[in-house]
């Protein structure tokens, strides 16, 4: 493609159209010119391909590949199972003719309570940028692109569309820009996320500072920023900040203020063409034809598995695992025959097939005997799907109560118990001290239940390290009680963020950054220092075969990290060499404005402000009524996959608009919620229907799209 040539034979509608995504997951062709639209589809740990436009729900979507979630593969400690996961994604994409997949998700994991906390990798920017770096690798090496997501500080579900993240510029470059810099300069992704909340009041959608003064110039970014889907908050001041793409568009009245800025001058044509220009390079490099090649799905699943079985982290255990086979094991606990492999929301994927523990059991031939005939008790236990979702965060850190009292209940047998654990994030283990091992699968995919049979069997040598620090109890967690209360989210605590608040403060964890047992022993030497790089010996003591994690951390901090796989008896060096740059002097402070007031209802009132009003409550009741009937809907269904997946997409269709804005819902919606529309609930939520009758017959007036002539 001519892209000069284009852009100068570009009539300014088709401009304004270039720069609005189109049926949800497209951007706009323009056929006069022979520009075609270009495909995503959700990630990050795995494909979301909607088999038509506008639809939503993984028992819509195509079926693909569920990997382990980011909260998974980050215990892993290695980047290469997220490049070969980032590889076999891609050649899905390409399989169903996706150009760009949306993930993967970076934002640290600030606290345990995040909602969205399973598609992050951890709360160390190293670890996290390493382990997103090869995933945008992998996934690129296959002709697909990427968008890495949120940015940035999108920390909470609750507010998440009007939050505003007040936090120093040493905090944010410390900590929170950290590993999106590292995925920039590293693996050069094709396109940028940008996120729903503010930064110290400026909407990430319209701030200059992140979007073009940090990003691409000192970061030296040259790809496509897209907003997150309805993040758009003024399109004109987006354009000028360095956003180049609106989603998923069809918002007209987006576009006519792009036309009337043109027109009086306001939005220079220079800036709307080099938007223009990166949306082109972007779909000239990406939109290619359909692989043409199967896909093995069986080494998928097998991948999946494998990666699965790497980053499991042993938690505790007092010898009674790996289970020798030939005793007699009494099997319980929700999550043996309905394994929990991945979140809900926007990332749910359509498995090609599911091997949960009880598959994998069964296929070796064992079965569970009563409890008064048992030797070693397994409790499969952990989140269930009602409990960590995109959209809302979590109440608590606890295991759900009939779980608790489970364990509570065996621990009176006096037999051994082992409890295997699935979840997205960190939950309180008051039973530590009772059980006799604890077995953490995190979210491990499709293909999860092989794994676990194989790690507690002794198949497979667990060797993954924590990614994340497992508080005692979630009152321990810094700036507990503030988390996600209220649109104003200050980050008082700094940079003491995860392990650098515990260990700097003295204050005891459950089980700490890093940790994880294993069914070997290593020794490791001192370090050695030789200008900038660091080096050790480490040797498997032990009679199995397994990984160690080596660690390097320099005045409190994460440094460097390599992960070693050793036979019995071996013995291998280890190198790191770390970054020798020092850090600017970035001021560590910040100005905390007043609350906002939650009356009177605006555009940017969280959707359920408006019960707060009495006409307020109408418009609220009338629009919830779309995931109530979802829900019904899925009530009616016999049990199976396709309940499950109905019940988890009303419970997220519920989350999406209690959490939403007025603005976002129509920035999200197009056509089904016109931007007019919003603004007359404004009026009438306020009292003032009148003026909110005459919104509603205000219609924005836009020239018809390129594809549509």
């Amino acid at each position: 493609m001519d892209i000069e040539s284009v852009i100068s034979l570009m009539m300014v509608e088709e401009k304004a159209a270039l720069v609005s995504g189109t049926n949800s997951m497209y951007t706009n062709p323009i056929p006069r010119l022979g520009v075609p639209g270009l495909c995503m589809a959700d990630g990050p740990h795995g494909l979301r391909h909607q088999k038509s436009s506008g639809e939503f729900g993984a028992t819509r979507s195509e079926s693909a590949t569920a990997f382990p979630t980011a909260a998974c593969t980050a215990c892993g400690w290695d980047p290469e199972n997220l490049r070969k996961m980032g590889e076999a994604i891609g050649e899905e994409c390409r399989h169903y003719g996706v150009h760009t997949l949306l993930g993967p998700g970076v934002n640290i994991k600030r606290n345990p309570l995040c909602g969205r906390n399973f598609e992050y990798f951890s709360e160390d920017p190293l670890l996290a940028g390493s382990m997103a770096a090869a995933m945008v690798e992998g996934v690129q090496s296959r002709g697909v692109g990427v968008s890495v997501k949120h940015f940035a500080m999108n920390n909470t579900e609750n507010n998440r569309m009007m939050g505003n993240s007040v936090a120093s510029e040493k905090t944010m470059r410390m900590i929170y820009l950290k590993p999106f810099e590292q995925v920039v300069r590293q693996a050069k992704p094709a396109t940028m996320m940008c996120a729903y909340n503010r930064i110290n009041g400026v909407y990430c959608s319209d701030n200059k500072w992140l979007l073009t003064d940090v990003l691409r110039g000192e970061w030296g970014f040259d790809g496509v920023v897209m907003s997150d889907w309805g993040a758009v908050h003024d399109r004109v001041a987006g354009l000028m900040a360095g956003l180049d793409l609106e989603m998923p568009g069809d918002t007209a009245i987006c576009r006519r203020r792009i036309l009337d800025a043109v027109a009086d001058g306001s939005l220079p044509m220079e800036v709307l063409d080099e938007a223009c220009r990166r949306i082109l390079r972007w779909v000239d490099k990406y939109v290619l034809p359909e692989s043409g090649e199967p896909v093995d799905w069986e080494a998928h699943h097998a991948l999946a598995g494998e990666i699965a079985a790497d980053c499991a982290v042993l938690m505790k255990n007092d010898g009674t695992l790996p289970l020798s086979g030939s005793g007699k094991l009494h099997i319980t606990g929700p999550l043996f025959e309905t394994m929990r492999f991945q979140g809900a929301g926007s990332s749910m994927i359509n498995p090609t097939k599911v091997t949960t523990p009880k598959d994998a059991f069964d296929a070796r031939g064992i079965a569970s005997v009563p409890l008064e005939e048992s030797d070693t008790v397994l409790v499969f236990a952990g989140l269930t799907d009602g409990y960590e979702t995109e959209g809302r965060d979590r109440a608590d850190m606890r295991l759900p109560e009939d779980q608790l009292r489970l364990i509570d209940d065996l621990s009176y047998s006096g037999k051994k118990i082992v409890v295997v654990l699935f979840g997205g994030s960190p939950v309180e283990l008051p039973f530590t001290d009772s059980v006799s091992a604890i077995l953490n699968m995190y979210l491990p995919g499709q293909n999860g239940g092989e794994a676990v049979c194989k790690l507690l069997f002794g198949e497979k040598n667990p060797s993954g390290r924590l990614a994340e620090t497992w508080p005692l109890r979630y009152e321990d967690v810094p700036g507990a009680s503030a988390y996600g209360k209220q649109p104003l989210e200050v980050y008082a605590e700094g940079c003491e963020v995860g392990y650098r608040y515990y260990d700097r403060n003295g204050v005891p964890v459950r089980f700490p950054f890093g940790f994880g047992l294993s069914y070997t022993t290593f020794e490791s030497s001192e370090w050695s220092k030789d200008g900038d790089t660091y080096t050790r010996t480490v040797t498997n003591t032990g009679e199995r075969a397994g990984a160690e994690v080596v660690q390097l951390y320099l005045n409190g901090e994460l440094a460097g990290f390599r992960k070693v796989y050793l036979e019995p008896g071996e013995t291998k060096t280890v190198s790191v060499t770390v970054d020798p740059t020092p850090e600017p002097d970035w001021s560590d402070e910040y100005e905390v404005p007043a609350e906002e007031a939650r009356l009177p209802i605006t555009l940017e009132s969280r959707f359920t402000d408006l019960k707060l009003t009495f006409f307020g409550r109408k418009i609220y009741k009338a629009v919830s009524k779309r995931a109530d009937k979802q829900a019904r809907q899925a009530e009616k269904l016999p049990d199976g996959p396709e309940k499950e997946n109905k019940r988890k997409a009303a419970r997220f269709m519920r989350c999406v608009i209690e959490s939403s804005s007025l603005r976002s819902m129509a920035m999200s919606a197009g056509k089904t919620l016109p931007y007019n529309y919003a603004e007359a609930f404004v009026e009438i939520a306020n009292g003032r229907l009148l003026k909110g009758l005459g919104r509603f017959l205000k219609k924005v007036d836009v020239p018809t799209l390129p594809k549509d002539k």
